[in-house]
């Protein structure tokens, strides 16, 4: 079952009084577990595609499904539960929150879904959130704030919060691009084993070879429309 699907969308963005279409009928699919990579030059379209998917803007014309449901189907209050229980987000500056430390950072998105909880539940929240720190290789600097983190390690940090709600979805916009190639390739290393041992898809706009040779599904865009989109493994 596709858990992604695009039909024929089109996004239009307002420049003064010019229309600049950033997407011409984009259409495809991603499937459950899928780790994907959406590729292409600046200005394709790769950034307009990941809003899109993360319920942050809607298609000027088209339909995308989530889970079957068309987003233009649902109301704000629905796009905006989507986003906090089903997709998680990392993003290339990281957009760590700086006055908090490594743990309140990947509890943050824990405290916007769920603002009363009981005792044991939070608990249980600790001892996962214990365990996402230990995943990333982040124990023993629970207590550390971002600036006092290699860039390396903050994109762990916004690994760890991204999955801290148990997305099926993880957005990735150039998860990479600020690292150094070593850190880069032991961050989609740690990303690729998050997907194959929780079956979270992930989605990444990326220039990166090396997440485009470890993708299992590419989708290349060119002018606003896919001019390739193929599985790595059928």
């Amino acid at each position: 079952m596709a858990i992604i699907e695009l039909e024929n969308v089109k996004k239009n963005y307002q420049l003064g009084k010019t229309e600049v279409p950033a997407l011409q009928g984009v259409s495809f699919k991603i499937e459950k577990g899928d780790f994907v990579s959406i590729v292409g030059p600046s200005g394709s379209g790769k950034s307009t595609i990941l809003n899109l998917l993360g319920c942050i803007d809607t298609a000027s014309s088209g339909v995308v499904k989530i889970n079957e449901t068309a987003t233009s189907e649902l109301t704000d209050m629905d796009l905006t539960r989507i986003r906090r229980q089903s997709i998680g987000f990392i993003f290339q500056t990281f957009n760590l929150l700086p006055t908090l430390n490594v743990y309140e950072n990947i509890e943050f998105p824990l405290l916007l879904k769920n603002r009363k909880i009981s005792r044991q539940d939070k608990k249980k929240q600790k001892e996962y959130i214990d365990h996402l720190v230990e995943e990333v290789g982040l124990t023993g600097r629970e207590n550390h704030r971002p600036s006092e983190l290699s860039g390396g390690q903050r994109q762990r940090v916004a690994i760890a919060r991204a999955l801290v709600t148990q997305p099926q979805i993880v957005l990735a916009d150039e998860p990479t691009a600020n690292l150094d190639s070593k850190t880069g390739e032991e961050i989609i290393d740690l990303m690729k084993r998050i997907n194959r041992e929780l079956q979270t898809t992930f989605i990444f706009s990326t220039h990166d070879q090396s997440i485009m040779e470890i993708a299992d599904h590419i989708i290349r865009l060119k002018d606003g429309s896919v001019v390739e989109n193929r599985r790595n493994n059928p």
